[in-house]
Order: C-alpha cells, then sequence, then structure tokens
C-alpha cells in the first residue's frame, strides 16, 4: 500500500494520471483494466511499475513473464541498486534470460559506489543503461552516458553534466539582472537569498563535488553535509528577516537581531557572523564594480601595452569576461 501511495504522489507532482487499485492482487486483470483506462483518456504511453526485489524471486519472475505476455511492451526497464554491486549484475542477467530486457536504470549513483556495476552490466548482459538515479528528487533521473561515467569511475570527475546541471538550474534572466546589481554594488539580502536557492537547486554537495576531476578522492572522508546545513541555516536567518531588513541590512539593531536569531533557532552570535560574510561580500563587489569602471573608461581594455589590448593588441577583454 506504501509503495501505491507513493506513486500516486510522484503522479500528481508531475501532474501524470496513475491508476492503482489498493487490494488488488490480479496483476493480470490490473494490466487489462489500465490499459483500458489509458485508453478512455487517449494517452499513448503507458508506464508499468511492477514490485521491486532485492533478490530472485521466480514466483514474481513468472508472473512478470505472464504481464510481458500480456502487454507486449515496447521497452522492458530493469531498475538496479547500484549499491549492490556484483550482485546487481546477478538479478539482470536472471531478469534478461527470463524476460528479455531492453535496457536497465542505475540508482543511487550519489552515494560511495561510482558505479563500477555499469561496466559489468553492459559487459555481462549486453543491454545498455538507459538512465541512472543521482539523488532522491524528481529531476535527479539522468540519461546514462558511459563516457562520463568512465570518467567518474576513473576519478577524472563530470564536468559537462555539472555544467548541464548549473544551465538547468541558474535562472539566466536573474543571473544578468543580480550581475547587473553587483557591478552597481546594490546587491541586497534578499539578492543573496536568491543565489543561495540557485545553489541549493543544483543539488547535494556531495554530487556536485563527485563530478570534479579528483573531487571525490580529494574530499574522501570529509563532512559534506556540514555545508548543506550551513546553507539552510543561512538561508532560515534571512527568511526570518523583513522585506525591509533584507533590503536595508542597515535597519538590524541588537534588539532586531535577537528576534532574527529567535526566529531561526540559532544564537545571535550566527545572525552576526552571516552579516559580516555579506558586508565583506559587498564591498567586494563595490570593488570589482570600480575596477570595471576604470577599464570601461580605458576603452575595455589596457590599450597602450602591445599585444594586451587596444590598437594592433588583442581587441581588449574579451566581453563578458567578468560573467564568466
Amino acid at each position: 500500500p506504501a509503495a501505491m501511495d507513493q506513486l500516486a504522489t510522484l503522479g500528481r507532482q508531475l501532474d501524470l494520471p496513475v491508476f492503482v487499485k489498493p487490494g488488488e492482487t490480479d496483476v493480470l486483470r490490473l494490466a487489462r483494466e489500465a490499459r483500458e483506462a489509458a485508453a478512455a483518456r487517449q494517452r499513448n504511453v503507458l508506464l508499468f511499475d511492477t514490485a521491486g526485489r532485492l533478490h530472485i524471486d521466480e514466483p514474481l519472475v513468472q508472473e512478470l513473464v505472464r504481464l510481458r505476455d500480456l502487454v507486449q511492451p515496447s521497452e522492458i526497464l530493469l531498475v538496479l541498486d547500484a549499491a549492490t554491486g556484483q550482485e546487481a549484475v546477478n538479478v539482470a542477467t536472471h531478469f534478461h534470460q527470463a524476460l528479455g530486457i531492453t535496457g536497465a536504470v542505475l540508482t543511487k549513483l550519489d552515494g560511495d559506489a561510482r558505479g563500477g556495476a555499469a561496466l559489468s552490466f553492459r559487459a555481462v548482459v549486453g543491454r545498455p543503461i538507459k538512465f541512472m538515479g543521482v539523488g532522491e528528487k524528481l529531476e535527479d533521473l539522468e540519461p546514462f552516458h558511459p563516457e562520463r561515467m568512465a570518467q567518474r569511475i576513473l576519478g577524472m570527475g563530470d564536468v559537462v553534466s555539472l555544467v548541464e546541471k548549473a544551465a538547468e538550474a541558474v535562472d539566466q534572466e536573474e543571473a544578468r539582472r543580480l550581475e547587473e546589481k553587483m557591478r552597481k554594488g546594490q546587491f541586497t539580502l534578499e539578492d543573496f537569498l536568491a543565489q543561495l536557492r540557485q545553489m541549493r537547486k543544483l543539488g547535494p554537495l556531495e554530487s556536485l563535488v563527485g563530478l570534479l576531476p579528483g573531487g571525490a578522492e580529494a574530499l574522501k572522508g570529509a563532512d559534506l553535509s556540514r555545508g548543506e546545513k550551513e546553507f539552510r541555516r543561512m538561508e532560515g536567518i534571512i527568511c526570518a528577516m523583513t522585506p525591509a531588513e533584507r533590503r536595508n541590512p542597515n535597519l538590524l539593531n541588537a534588539r532586531r537581531r535577537l528576534r532574527i536569531a529567535n526566529g531561526s533557532g540559532v544564537k545571535v552570535s550566527e545572525v552576526n557572523n552571516l552579516l559580516n560574510r555579506f558586508h565583506q561580500m559587498q564591498q567586494m563587489m563595490k570593488k570589482m564594480g570600480k575596477f570595471q569602471k576604470m577599464l570601461a573608461r580605458m576603452g575595455g581594455g589596457v590599450g597602450g601595452l602591445g599585444g594586451l589590448g587596444g590598437p594592433g593588441g588583442s581587441g581588449g577583454l574579451p566581453p563578458g569576461m567578468f560573467r564568466r
């Protein structure tokens, strides 16, 4: 029952209809009714989610064979747990012999397992891995790229996937707006909160570090969950402020800081620490803004120094250099 409730919840989150009948034990009857319901709604894609097992269950396999013969699916995907290692390949071999699977979905690749089972699966079963799970959120189900997985297994990271994650998570219009405010030295705590939330959209720090070349090895044993907690703590502190306080931190006297600390469940010293770090960031941004204005007055480059820009040089600094 819990699995059906979870499936129904996922369907609501994705705005997809889910056909469930609590208490129904006849899988074939359920499959027929699901097909009829899909046809009535004029749906041309129907996914059958069958019961999961951590080991080979012969009665279950035979039930799946009967289900396959009834629905004649175009794809049969086996979901494998990367953390089980070689056992996942053994299970896949048995299911493939019985059902003729067309591919696999490899999950829990955000953990310690770096995906060695992926190489074994392809070699032993002869079927591709089509998707991989790198977290618990819906967006953590990604297409599987074998060359990128090979780089991760070898500790070379996966920079392409990291760039793709950033492109999906970052709102380009919002990024341009924040960049303009930074340049003018008008960066507020509201903007800082927006940046924190964009960073958290990229996913857990552990999975991001794993995408960097040598990142997983360099931080082996490090407690990256502390970074996650710090992000949440900063977000909680800023959310406990009023809109006026976020726009103008100078309003934050001792009484207001105490109220914010109580509202976010932290010590006053932690509120002070956040405000000090934010003030340092503001000062640095103002200096960068002044430096850019100075470059603009010089014609966008450092003309006059041969080969470094200006007439006869390389045309000054590349447009958008500070954006990168």
